[in-house]
């Protein structure tokens, strides 16, 4: 099982702050936004890592991911020319993912809840088939994908943004394809966005009965950071969990120990043991 982050796009509702920044390399709290989908996909014991980006962003990537090697990751990096939606993205990785299976996760997406890995790791072995969206439940679906569900409780297709607002499930940015979703992406066609959307590639799973849902109930928390509201709450989200429990959310150093990836933190040559701050003291706590 292979993994993929989508860290392309404009972020232009995040404008101005995205004028010079990618927005997936914006804070939220004290990391960058970019290390809380990486960080599920680690929970899910995913090394092999692929990062679509833009070419503009792309040296900001290499250098926030230079010591990757260090974290037990094999990252790479994967050039989207043009905004053409999530289906022409995941053409820019058929190389990487070569036979393999794989995990997508939207760089903007925040997943937090008890027992992610066990959730991951059943979502993945249960995928046999075809494809599993990952779901969770929201005041207002006009703004997602939101699944619409057969007489067994199957799903039998994906609406984008609905008109009606109302509560429900929603698709979010999560999902784990067979390898065949690559050769069904060539054939999608745009979108009148202009855009290969990902509710295409879904519904076709859809329509095959191969497409499974994975709920993300009650005790897990889902922001998508695509907005300054969202980065807000995000930021205020994680640092109440932190504060009340002790322990940091996406510690990307933390869950490479707990994988068996990393023997230690701080070697002699590395100059991270010197920073005297708040995240560096909770590494030194660890070792």
């Amino acid at each position: 099982m292979k993994g993929i982050i989508l860290a392309g796009g404009l972020g232009s509702r995040l404008y101005p702050l995205t004028v010079s920044v990618s927005k997936h390399l914006l804070a939220v709290y004290d990391k960058p936004l970019i290390y809380y989908p990486l960080s599920v996909l680690m929970l899910a014991k995913i090394s092999d890592i692929l990062v679509v980006c833009n070419k503009e962003h792309l040296s900001q990537y290499e250098t926030l991911f230079l010591n990757q090697k260090s974290l037990g990751l094999n990252v790479n990096f994967a050039i989207q020319p043009e905004p053409k939606g999530i289906c022409d993205a995941l053409l820019m990785g058929e190389d990487f993912v070569g036979d393999d299976d794989f995990t997508l996760i939207l760089g903007d997406n925040i997943f937090y809840g008890s027992g992610m890995t066990h959730i991951l790791e059943k979502a993945i072995n249960n995928n046999l088939t075809g494809a599993t969206v990952f779901t969770y439940y929201v005041n207002d679906q006009s703004q997602f994908g939101a699944p619409q569900y057969d007489g067994s409780g199957n799903i039998k297709k994906i609406i984008e943004k609905p008109k009606k607002r109302k509560p429900g499930p929603v698709v979010t940015g999560l999902y784990t394809f067979k390898n065949e979703a690559i050769q069904i992406c060539k054939n999608i066609k745009p979108s009148y966005r202009g855009e290969c959307e990902v509710t295409s590639l879904l519904n076709i799973f859809a329509m095959k009965g191969t497409l499974t849902e994975q709920e993300l109930g009650r005790g897990f928390t889902w922001f998508d950071g695509g907005s300054f509201e969202n980065l807000f709450e995000a930021s205020n989200f994680v640092k109440s969990v932190q504060s009340r429990h002790g322990h940091k959310v996406a510690c990307l150093e933390e869950i490479s120990l707990k994988n068996g990836w990393l023997e230690q933190i701080f070697s002699k040559s590395n100059s991270l043991q010197y920073i005297n701050n708040e995240y560096v003291n909770y590494l030194k706590e660890l070792t």
